[in-house]
Parts: structure tokens; sequence; C-alpha cells
């Protein structure tokens, strides 16, 4: 799947489905990191008085985190996302901090950075670093460790 400024699809590699699929478009991704983008409507589930909350925020960036790790489970033509299925967990947030909540209307950048990786037969546990941007701002730096076996 990687191939760096492929344009990809991330509904086709993730299993949420909105309400819950809350990644957009995915600009770049290559073997160690991701870009996604998240514009926030009002139906969103996780807007509370026109803000964008907490738990939404982490949720965003593990389905961006789960992209790094989950693209090496699929054949390098699939870009339709049909050569696996994947479940991914968070298994840990090591640390989180959000500084500001994006209000509905605006758009998120997160980017997320593999710093390390353990796979075995049946699954993989990782550590990842990300952050997201509202405009150029940044308003949530965390690691997450997550963990994607196939199904």
């Amino acid at each position: 799947m990687g191939g760096g400024q492929q344009k990809i699809d991330i509904r086709k590699f993730l299993p949420h489905r909105p309400p819950m699929l809350l990644v957009s478009n995915m600009p770049f991704i290559d073997d160690t990191s991701v870009i996604t983008e998240f514009h926030l409507t009002s139906d969103c589930i996780f807007i509370k008085d026109d803000y964008f909350v907490e738990t939404g925020l982490i949720e965003n960036a593990a389905q961006t985190c789960s992209a790094i790790v989950g693209q090496s489970y699929y054949d390098d033509e699939d870009l339709e996302g049909t050569s696996n299925n994947l479940i991914g967990y968070i298994s840990a947030i090591k640390s989180v901090k959000i500084y500001q909540l994006p209000k509905v209307g605006e758009s998120l950048i997160t980017k997320a950075n593999l710093i390390s990786r353990y796979d075995s037969d049946e699954l993989s546990i990782c550590t990842i670093s990300c952050s997201t941007f509202r405009n150029d701002d940044l308003i949530v730096d965390c690691v997450l460790n997550c963990l994607i076996h196939e199904v």
C-alpha cells in the first residue's frame, strides 16, 4: 500500500464507518509515517456544544496511527483494501496533551510517526507518536501503543 504521495482512500483500509470514521482523507503514507485529514461537521457524534471533544481527538489519532502498521498487511497493489481484514486496538495511551478543542467547520491534519514495532505471526504491537493540527496550530500531541491483528 505505501507509495509516499499516492492518494489512498483510507475508508477502504479501516473497519470504521460513519459515525465512527474520524478520518476523511489520507494524502500521504510511507513505511513509518502518515498524514490524514478530517473535516468536522455538526453531525459528528464527538461534537458537544460545537466542539470536537477529547475522545474524538484521541480516536482520530488512533485511526491515523493504525494506517502505518496496518498497511503492511495488505498487498502492495491493493488500493481497494480487499486483500486482508484487520482489527486494531489502542492498547495504551502513553501520553496525551490536548491544547485546544477544534470547532465544527474546522479541518484537522493529523501526522503520525512509527517509534517502534514488534511483529509476531498473528499481530503487530507498535508505539506511534501523533500530532494533530488545526491550521498551523498544534492542538494534540500524543504517544499511543497500538495492537493490530488479522481476523
